[in-house]
């Protein structure tokens, strides 16, 4: 939902962790809608469905999904990708995601109970894939042995 500015801090942070995936995301914007808060998710809902990639698994980041740590992400991104369809994770915009977009959502995943404005969540969701990544391959970038854990 809505753009990203081409520079400021938010555009580096997610500039920062894509260039490392493998493969990179691909972004898709959705205009905002306009209208009611219902009106606004019914469209931008639909938007996003028709955007999606043909046999998409989709993951709606969601304030109702589970917040998982770290490791748990770099499992199910695992059993995703063995499913060998395409993943598309779908940023809702202020007015949150519609019901039918969550109903189609194969799984829903939440970056904790806090709120965060999806120019946000695209740089965080970038940096735990590749923490992700990173896990699966052995890399030390998580550091899993760090105290307090």
């Amino acid at each position: 939902m809505g753009r990203l500015r081409g520079s400021g801090p938010e555009a580096a942070l997610f500039a920062q962790h894509n260039a490392r995936l493998r493969p990179p995301l691909q972004v898709t914007e959705i205009a905002e809608a306009r209208g009611s808060p219902a009106e606004i998710r019914r469209r931008e809902g639909e938007a996003i469905l028709a955007a999606l990639p043909s046999g998409a698994l989709l993951i709606a980041l969601d304030l109702g999904g589970p917040a998982e740590g770290s490791e748990a992400l770099a499992g199910r991104l695992a059993h995703w990708e063995e499913a060998g369809r395409p993943i598309a994770f779908v940023i809702g915009g202020a007015e949150g995601l519609d019901a039918a977009l969550l109903a189609r959502a194969e799984h829903r995943l939440s970056l904790g109970p806090m709120t965060w404005p999806h120019f946000l969540v695209r740089g965080l969701l970038a940096e735990q894939l590749y923490r992700a990544q990173c896990i699966r391959s052995g890399h030390p970038y998580h550091r899993a042995w760090r105290p307090g854990r």
